[in-house]
């Protein structure tokens, strides 16, 4: 699939629960990102800012793997049977994306 072909409109398919458990998580790790800005501002210890980086990355990938569960079960599975060759190169699309 090339970025620069058009592609069909295409919306996550996630229930009420899954969508308020992300948007959750991404408060939570919005207000991190705010508490590590305030600690470079107070020139904290850089020790103490790293920790709280990786706790940041830690859940940014959490959400990752709650939104590529949500892909797999939902249009991965749906797509399976139509287009075997073009899904694969989609996997693997996505999973550069979230690994990158």
């Amino acid at each position: 699939m090339n970025p620069s072909e058009p592609t069909e409109e295409r919306n996550s398919q996630l229930n009420l629960k899954e969508k308020t458990a992300i948007l959750m998580r991404l408060n939570r790790i919005e207000g991190q990102i705010r508490g590590v800005k305030g600690q470079v501002e107070r020139n904290e210890y850089c020790d103490h800012v790293l920790n709280q980086m990786s706790a940041i990355h830690y859940a940014l990938n959490a959400v990752g793997r709650l939104l590529m569960e949500n892909h797999l079960k939902t249009h991965v599975r749906s797509r399976v049977e139509q287009t075997k060759g073009a899904l694969l190169d989609e996997m693997l699309q996505t999973l550069t994306i979230l690994m990158k």
